[in-house]
């Protein structure tokens, strides 16, 4: 049986294979979804188990999170939930370990199952690896030993320089005391602070030309700023609860209802309707009437306030509506509103939302879009990035040394790049962009489609305006009704956010090249 895998976007997330009556058989975890789920089906030779799991799929659905750490929170939480039977002999019963600091002289690092010994315990973590990882981290920037007792001579550690062998004295009891001060700030997850207060200290080396104890510190940072993206603990205290979020475009809505568990999305339900007045309070009474209420709905925006007194009836006790501007819950429901897109508006379906926002022609399949980098004025760049069928097509990505513009004349650099790229498709009768976005302002906008007119080329072209995300179309001389968060607008955010990042990197190779002799 085929599988229909291009609604998987490239994101990090878990991924829940179903069998022909619905039930969940296996819960993963990804990087990338899409690449991670096609490879199930693309392997000629499989272990027995897994060409088991493969045949008795039909059904495939996802989650996406902000990274692959979230992955694995998600993935040990639905896979606690639906139990399924292909996971069972997956998971690592040492998953929930903590890692351990002894109370000894010479504290030891290594991993406790439970906290009913002496000394400090950081965790329960999101898995073994993760835990490991940290573990391993840990011991190698700090030093601390892992031996249960301290032997009478030094060990191979101490020799390739992982272990400062307080066995044998070389190192005091205060020196060590304030590498395993360190080592605590990083296990309770306050790398920040202690990444600001090494920097102070390399600075401070530098300067008195200790150049060698510099660099060492300078290595300590690299290796902690590694580890500060990366979430490994099993969030305690966080709230349970029923979270949505949506889009609305083109008259219909489209809402997402995820229950929330440990502070981990889970469980979508996924709506589509036509846009009412009050469609957000409709739908919460409709939804509610037939399903348990929860003891907290965190929503993109107000209700009336009958709506909460209607669900605390249906609860028979209070119920929290939560309306989140920032922090952990706005991060989530920013999340929920991520899997909004991916799931109605990733690909081919978010191209037809922005040809619908503006009012195009045709179908906007290829999209170019130009931004430009400098330093005040200098090493000035331009970048063009091509995205076709709503996802980026790197091998068409270019870069542009600016070679008449001067630096800081961002309207003029704008038009020499929109020169370059375009006479030479005239040129070499090569496929031209269905829609051309400008990163900047009128002014920039003005520019580009000035010099479009001069090429004869009556391709549309829009410019948006970072601060405010505001999108212009030339001669209309106000910003387009399009809210910030419609998935055309966030579709051209991403495409401008793609030609920034590839802009500044060209930037700054520029200018590195300047500094090194």
């Amino acid at each position: 049986m085929i599988i229909d895998t291009s609604h998987i976007p490239d994101e990090p997330g878990s991924y829940l294979f179903m069998d022909e009556e619905g039930t969940v058989i296996y819960v993963g975890k990804a990087k990338n979804l899409r690449k991670r789920v096609q490879s199930y089906f693309r392997k000629k030779e499989s272990d027995p188990k897994t060409a088991v799991l493969v045949e008795a799929i039909r059904s495939i659905d996802f989650i996406a999170t902000a990274s692959e750490t979230e992955a694995l929170i998600l993935e040990n939480t639905l896979i606690k939930k639906h139990q399924p039977k292909y996971n069972i002999d997956l998971k690592d019963a040492k998953s929930y370990a903590f890692i351990q600091l002894s109370d000894d002289p010479y504290p030891r690092i290594g991993i406790a199952r439970k906290t009913g010994a002496k000394g400090t315990f950081f965790g329960p973590f999101v898995s073994g690896r993760e835990r490991d990882h940290l573990l391993a981290m840990v011991k190698k920037i700090f030093g601390l030993r892992s031996c249960r007792r301290l032997p009478k001579r030094a060990c191979l550690r101490y020799h390739i320089g992982t272990c400062p062998a307080p066995c044998i004295g070389a190192i005091g009891q205060e020196a060590y005391a304030e590498r395993v001060r360190q080592a605590t700030e990083v296990l309770k997850g306050r790398k920040k602070n202690l990444i600001l207060e090494l920097k102070a200290e390399m600075e401070r080396l530098s300067a008195a030309c200790a150049f060698e104890s510099a660099i060492t510190i300078r290595e300590t940072i690299t290796a902690l700023e590694h580890l500060a993206g990366r979430r490994m603990v099993t969030p305690k205290h966080a709230s349970e609860g029923d979270l949505i979020n949506y889009r609305v475009t083109g008259g219909e809505v489209y809402l997402l209802l995820f229950h929330q568990r440990n502070g981990t999305l889970m469980e979508k339900e996924e709506y589509q309707f036509t846009e009412s007045p009050d469609f957000l309070s409709e739908f919460l009474v409709q939804y509610y009437s037939d399903h348990e209420v929860p003891g907290e709905v965190i929503l993109p925006e107000k209700v009336d306030d009958a709506i909460t007194d209607y669900l605390t009836k249906l609860r028979g006790k209070g119920v929290l509506i939560t309306i989140p501007k920032q922090g952990g819950k706005r991060e989530l429901l920013d999340l929920a509103g991520k899997n909004v897109d991916l799931t109605w508006f990733s690909g081919e379906e978010r191209v037809h939302a922005l040809r619908r926002a503006l009012h195009l022609r045709e179908m906007p399949d290829i999209i170019e879009c130009f931004d430009i980098s400098h330093l005040s004025g200098t090493a000035a760049v331009g970048s063009m990035v091509r995205f076709r069928g709503g996802r980026p097509d790197k091998k068409n990505y270019r870069r542009y040394s600016l070679k008449t513009a001067e630096g800081g004349d961002d309207p003029g650099s704008i038009r020499e790049v929109v020169r370059r790229r375009y006479s030479r498709l005239i040129k070499e009768e090569k496929e031209l962009p269905n829609l051309i976005i400008i990163d900047g302002g009128k002014a920039q906008l003005s520019a580009a489609y000035s010099e479009l007119k001069n090429l004869d080329l009556e391709v549309p072209v829009i410019s948006i305006a970072k601060r405010e995300e505001e999108i212009y179309m030339p001669t209309i001389p106000y910003p387009l009704p399009i809210p910030a968060d419609d998935p055309a607008s966030l579709l051209i955010q991403e495409i401008r956010d793609e030609a920034h990042r590839f802009a500044v990197t060209y930037n700054r190779i520029r200018r590195r090249k300047k500094v090194i002799p």
